[in-house]
């Protein structure tokens, strides 16, 4: 039977309102509850399986076909990559204890400060979440490098948001198991933790290949490469800027604060 909008009271002929997107007036009862649970997890859960297998098979491709417009299927490209950040940060620090592993392994290094300890030992346990903080960064890059190919600034943050979640499922997948298995063996931890940073180009050279599947691979090695170089620049100034801020600091602190900052001895 027909019925008005409660929100509005525009006629509904359908489930939803065509003016407000309102539901259609169900009486709340054990079918109506029960439907929602269904919806709200099955639904969900279909989305976030459907965008990670697609993830898996073609990263580029599922990107742009959610750029494009395709997207009642796929999981939120920006939730979905808090999500992968999350699950990633939880097996890094309460499956393998990368961060009680990193920090006993800095804390013996005595040529590091117990500043650098604590900086390095940080960024290497929350590597997935310091991935999802910069995409902003990440898109600035890619969208200078790409910039003649078509795709605005935020389009490009929807782009790194995929870029990140593939980056974390490699981690997730092929990276975490391996450090478990190593991670009573430091050799072996750390050069399977460089191996994560060192996948990095080939992720982007095939997600792009993949993104813009009429370009030729010489020019998404080329364009990836001038990715990298903004990249570089942008870590300079930033770089720059941080030894200013320091300098700052210490003149306003006096002596004592760049303690924590000094060699071990």
């Amino acid at each position: 039977m027909d019925q008005n909008c409660l929100n509005c009271s525009t006629l509904i002929l359908n489930n939803f309102c065509d003016n407000c997107g309102q539901k259609k007036f169900k009486k709340i009862d054990r079918k109506y509850i029960w439907d929602e649970i269904q919806y709200t997890f099955l639904h969900t859960n279909k989305g976030f399986l459907y965008s990670i297998k697609n993830i898996i098979k073609n990263p580029g491709k599922t990107a742009r076909a959610f750029v494009d417009g395709n997207r009642v299927n796929h999981y939120k490209p920006i939730l979905l990559v808090f999500v992968l950040s999350g699950i990633s940060t939880f097996i890094s620090i309460k499956i393998i204890g990368f961060e009680k592993i990193m920090s006993a392994f800095y804390a013996r290094e005595t040529l590091n400060s117990a500043y650098m300890n604590d900086v390095m030992t940080a960024l290497k346990s929350y590597n997935s979440i310091l991935m999802l903080l910069l995409v902003p960064v990440f898109a600035l890059t890619t969208k200078l490098a790409f910039r003649k190919w078509g795709n605005n600034y935020y389009e490009h943050v929807v782009i790194n948001a995929y870029i990140v979640c593939v980056y974390t499922l490699f981690n997730i997948i092929i990276i975490s198991p391996l450090l478990y298995i190593f991670k009573n063996n430091m050799d072996y931890f750390t050069m399977t933790s460089s191996l994560s940073m060192l996948s990095v180009p080939l992720i982007l050279v095939w997600f792009f290949k993949g993104f813009y599947p009429m370009r030729p691979l010489k020019s998404i090695i080329g364009r990836v490469l001038l990715t990298f170089t903004c990249l570089f620049i942008l870590f300079l100034l930033f770089v720059v800027l941080a030894i200013i801020g320091g300098v700052v600091y210490a003149m306003i602190a006096g002596p004592e604060s760049l303690e924590y900052f000094k060699p071990k001895q």
